[in-house]
């Protein structure tokens, strides 16, 4: 096994684009322990890497240390709707998303970063979609103003006016003001 410090695993994933050294650090950094999700943001914005690259990195991070899962599916979701929500129509970023809430469905932010996904124009991703992702949501989150705004903002898009203003009452009745 190499054993390469922080700092050199840092100046790898940062520099390097050849894909073998990048797993090389990787796996090095695995197996000494390494559970910094700070060392591995800067693997992940690595500009030679595609979103297959990235999946096989942030799955067996995630996998390997569970306490971070959360932060690399969102971190995840953040970078392929950056990077390639136009190509992929925000689909790998909502799955992320969807990941992320999975582990801790109390969270607001992994369903309100969803939303920010949504092309009204091109009904991408399908609010259908997202909707139901925001009802499994709004069951969990405390303070669920800022997700009844969302669906009514999202059954308005999809016609059905008589949900839109029953989530605009919702959200109202909730008296919080809303996180921006």
């Amino acid at each position: 096994m190499v054993m390469l410090s922080r700092t050199e695993i840092r100046h790898i994933f940062s520099e390097s684009k050849n894909f073998n050294e990048l797993f090389d650090a990787f796996d090095a950094a695995l197996k000494q322990g390494i559970d910094d999700v700070e060392i591995y943001r800067v693997l992940f914005w690595n500009d030679s890497l595609g979103s297959d690259e990235l999946i096989l990195f942030g799955e067996k991070l995630a996998r390997q240390y569970r306490h971070l899962a959360y932060d690399v599916y969102m971190w995840l979701a953040n970078i392929f709707e950056v990077l390639f929500g136009k190509k992929d129509n925000f689909e790998l970023a909502v799955s992320y998303y969807q990941k992320a809430a999975a582990i801790k469905p109390s969270e607001p932010d992994p369903y309100i970063d969803a939303c920010d996904c949504y092309n009204p124009d091109l009904d991408i991703p399908p609010a259908k979609m997202l909707i139901e992702f925001l009802k499994i949501g709004y069951e969990f989150v405390p303070n669920n103003q800022n997700l009844c705004l969302r669906l009514a903002v999202l059954y308005h898009a999809v016609g059905e006016s008589d949900l839109a203003e029953y989530y605009r009452v919702k959200a109202d009745e909730s008296g919080e003001s809303p996180i921006k």
